[in-house]
């Protein structure tokens, strides 16, 4: 699906608060009300739009432990990549998980409550999964920038 200026200019609008009505944004955008209920819909029948998320504050629900896990496979067959990546998939406390180039194959964002919390979920869980050669951990001191918004 090709995107124009305004298709562009709304998916800001909605990344920066996708509470506001859509007249609000239609306001904003010099358009009716109409005009911008069909632009959404079809944003997201076209999957632009993939879902619509409440972004929840680390600090109120007591998870406040970042850390971000290197993992190196033993081995990259195709059964083990796939295994692994459906064994990360149920692994709540990993919140993204990308397949990598370089020294390591993959990098974990792990969100815990502390380190004693992190320590439990690696010698229960992760390093129950088959195939890991090794990980490497770092655990973040300050978050600097934090946005989920994709630049446009």
């Amino acid at each position: 699906m090709k995107l124009d200026a305004i298709d562009l200019k709304l998916l800001g609008l909605l990344q920066q608060d996708c509470k506001s009505t859509t007249k609000e944004y239609a306001h904003k955008l010099g358009l009716s009300t109409t005009a911008v209920y069909e632009r959404i819909k079809r944003l997201e029948k076209s999957g632009t739009i993939k879902s619509y998320v409440a972004l929840v504050n680390t600090i109120a629900v007591e998870k406040t432990f970042t850390v971000f896990c290197h993992i190196k496979l033993v081995q990259h067959t195709r059964e083990n990549i796939q295994q692994f990546e459906r064994d990360v998939l149920k692994l709540e406390e990993v919140v993204e998980c990308h397949h990598l180039s370089g020294d390591y194959d993959y990098l974990l964002k792990i969100v815990v409550s502390d380190m004693a919390d992190y320590r439990n979920f690696m010698v229960s869980k992760l390093t129950a999964i088959n195939h890991i050669g090794s990980t490497q951990s770092s655990f973040t001191i300050k978050e600097v920038k934090h946005s989920t918004a994709i630049p446009l």
